[in-house]
């Protein structure tokens, strides 16, 4: 198993990433999902387990048209379909990802803790010493163009341009961290990942788990950095709001998948 902790530091509040996340994850997978496939939402509800309290929601990443037809042909079922599994308990969020394919023999967790700090806090998430040492630190800016690959690179989705007609907040300029620990007026806070990624396959699990990893450095890298640029469309709403959103949300998912199964149909 692999493990690396990330953080990454906004100009942004705790209590407000609560919401800027939630819709940013609506927004996200609704733009995943097209040609029948996408992003499947089965269950987004209260829980309540031990004393921790928040929602829970399931999952079902449909990967077919994201992989060369080839794969496709020789993929035993259920191999290219991931099943995600969250419990957000905010500031303290948990998610899982399974395969029922690989069962046991494929996790990927990830494991947040959300503080009011410019990510200098170590082993927020309390592991063992012996642990801890082997974790990896990986330090993202949301506002380094150079972290993220050319082709991925969208204007409109750059820190170091937007700047918040409701906030006053950007565009992030090369020493952006430092005036923000500098100024006392001006909300911040970290997003502590710790991603365990478990590949057990003999042959190829250090080169896949490490893959996965830079996955993930990706996925986190662009979803903070459209969060960010998209604060002026969320920074009034409530959690109400939010809530309404992920519900039209789950009907506009399905409906899509559900139109593009029937046309599939109509053509074979």
């Amino acid at each position: 198993m692999l493990i690396k902790e990330f953080r990454i530091v906004l100009p942004i509040s705790v209590e407000e990433y609560q919401v800027g996340q939630l819709y940013a994850v609506a927004e996200a997978s609704k733009n995943e999902t097209g040609g029948g496939e996408g992003v499947e939402v089965l269950k987004n509800e209260p829980y309540e387990n031990n004393g921790e309290k928040g929602q829970y929601t399931h999952k079902i990443y449909h990967l077919h048209s994201k992989v060369p037809g080839i794969v496709r042909m020789i993929a035993p079922k259920g191999s290219l379909e991931l099943h995600e599994e969250a419990w957000n308990a905010y500031p303290y969020c948990r998610t899982i990802l399974t395969n029922k394919y690989m069962k046991d023999k494929f996790m990927i967790k990830i494991e947040t803790w959300h503080k009011p700090d410019m990510g200098d806090q170590n082993n927020v998430h309390g592991l063992e010493k012996s642990a801890w040492d082997e974790v990896e630190i990986v330090n993202i800016d949301i506002a380094d163009r150079s972290a993220i690959n050319a082709k991925d690179y969208n204007p409109e989705q750059d820190p170091a341009i937007f700047k918040s007609a409701k906030t006053g907040r950007g565009p992030l300029g090369p020493d952006w961290k430092k005036e923000l620990a500098n100024n006392p007026n001006c909300p911040h806070m970290c997003a502590y990942k710790l991603v365990s990624v478990k590949f057990q396959q003999w042959g190829l699990q250090n080169n896949i788990e490490s893959f996965i990893q830079g996955v993930e450095k990706r996925i986190f890298t662009h979803f903070h950095r459209q969060l960010f640029c998209w604060l002026d469309k969320w920074i009034d709403l409530s959690m109400d709001d939010i809530r309404q959103m992920e519900d039209e949300t789950k009907k506009e998912l399905d409906e899509m998948r559900k139109n593009e199964e029937v046309r599939g149909m109509s053509t074979e």
